[in-house]
Parts: C-alpha cells; sequence; structure tokens
C-alpha cells in the first residue's frame, strides 16, 4: 500500500490536493480513487474548506490516466466494477457543493482528462497535453469520457478526439472549449489560488445553488430549467447572505457573508 496518496494543503480556506503517485504519472488505481472519494465527501462538512484546488506531483502529469498494469489483468466485471468506482467518485467532485478547480501541469489523458472534465473548472500549464487516447488500447472511455466530452466540446470534437485518440495542446483544448484557461507553467498553481480567492469570497450558499442550477439544469428540458433557475433564484431570498449581500450592495461596502 502506498502511503500519501493525495498530500492536502489549507490555505485561506482554499484546499491545494495534490494526486501524489509521480513516479507512476499520477495514474489512478483503486486506492488513490478511494482516497480522493474520501476527501470530496469529508469537504462538505469541513468549514475551513471554501474551494478545493486539485493537482499531480511534479512537472510531468496532472493524472496520465487509470494505472494501466493494473487494469490490463482485469476480466469485464472487474473492469466495470473499477470503471463504477471512478465513476462514483468523478460524480462526487461534480455533486461537491463547493467550487473544484484543477490545475492541469502535464498529462491528462484517459481517466485524467476525465477526472478534469468532473472539476468545475480547467485550469491548464501551457505544457500540458489532454485527450482520451483508450482507442489506442483497444478499449473505450469508461470513466465518463464519452459522455462528459461530447458535453463540453460538442459531439463532432467528442468523436474526432475518441476515435483517433489523438492529444490536443493546452492552447487547443482551450480554443474548443475543453479547458477554461491556459498559463505559463510557473504560473499554474498561483492562477488557481488567484480564481480560488475570489470564489472563496462569495457565499457558499449561493455559490452550492448555482452550481445546482447549472447541473441540473442542462439535464432538463429548457421550459423546466427555467422554472428550476426561478426556483433557486427564489430560494436565494430565504438566505441572510442574500440580505447581506444586497445591503452592502446599497451601502457601498464589501459584503461579509456567514453561508446561510
Amino acid at each position: 500500500m502506498e502511503d500519501n496518496l493525495l498530500l492536502i494543503e489549507n490555505q485561506d480556506g482554499v484546499a491545494l490536493v495534490t494526486v501524489n503517485r509521480p513516479k507512476a504519472l499520477n495514474s489512478l488505481n483503486q486506492p488513490l480513487l478511494a482516497a480522493l472519494h474520501d476527501f470530496i465527501l469529508g469537504v462538505e462538512n469541513d468549514a475551513s474548506v471554501r474551494v478545493v484546488i486539485l493537482t499531480g506531483a511534479g512537472e510531468k502529469a496532472f493524472v496520465a490516466g487509470g494505472d494501466i498494469a493494473v487494469m490490463q489483468p482485469l476480466g469485464p466485471l472487474a473492469a466495470r466494477d473499477m470503471a463504477l468506482q471512478a465513476q462514483a467518485v468523478f460524480n462526487a467532485i461534480e455533486a461537491c457543493s463547493k467550487p473544484v478547480i484543477a490545475a492541469i501541469n502535464g498529462y491528462a489523458l484517459g481517466g485524467g482528462c476525465e477526472l478534469a472534465m468532473a472539476c468545475d473548472i480547467r485550469i491548464a500549464s501551457d505544457a500540458a497535453k489532454l485527450g482520451q487516447p483508450e482507442i489506442n488500447l483497444g478499449i473505450i472511455p469508461g470513466w465518463q469520457g464519452t459522455q462528459r466530452l461530447p458535453r463540453l466540446v460538442g459531439k463532432g470534437r467528442a468523436k474526432e478526439l475518441i476515435f483517433t485518440g489523438n492529444m490536443v495542446s493546452a492552447e487547443e483544448a482551450c480554443r474548443i472549449g475543453l479547458v477554461n484557461q491556459v498559463v505559463p507553467a510557473g504560473e499554474l498553481i498561483q492562477s488557481a489560488r488567484e480564481m480560488a480567492g475570489q470564489m472563496a469570497g462569495k457565499s457558499l450558499a449561493a455559490l452550492r445553488l448555482a452550481k445546482e442550477a447549472i447541473g441540473n439544469g442542462l439535464e432538463m428540458e429548457s421550459t423546466k430549467a427555467y422554472r428550476y433557475e426561478a426556483d433557486l433564484f427564489g430560494l436565494c431570498f430565504s438566505t441572510a447572505d442574500q440580505k447581506e449581500g444586497m445591503g452592502a450592495f446599497l451601502e457601498k461596502r464589501k459584503p461579509q457573508f456567514k453561508d446561510n
């Protein structure tokens, strides 16, 4: 069993979480997936964490994918179980009430790309490479890649990437909407911290409702989604943060949110 699979540093409400298997290019195995799952579930009740940044140890990889040495001998049921385990982790990240930023510092391939896509925001180093190369191994993306990628970049572009297995540069990933922004490698974590700091100063109640509105609303027919948004908008007016935010605006001062 490997120790310290995740390195966690909490500063000013921002948890920097580093996937720590650099010798294996931070590839995902079952213990690492379990550690990520436990961390994300714990964040929900950790008042000291307002925003999460997820990155990879070393300079070569964010997460290079699933651990091929682990997966190669699997039978169909075991492979399905591992896919479901990974999907449960990524669903927990997507459902987390607090924003999660992927700081992509190198290869984000296969399961690593799927992990990044489960995050709310993706900031990439200019040296990063992204892709779903599973077709080169005789398999398909099974950790939500066939579903999340087309939702981000469109069906045609997703098919091209999945059918060819080609990697794309950070700049190309940004152009097609796979990542939000590209920054110099030496500025990656600082850039992620700056964005996280902006989010950490907001009302967590409002952030949570905004995340729910986007995530759930996109799965609805538009008329129902608009009504759902209006319902959550109305729910904001039951919070002390709404009164504080609007009061601060009228009084021309910085709001002091209490997250309720």
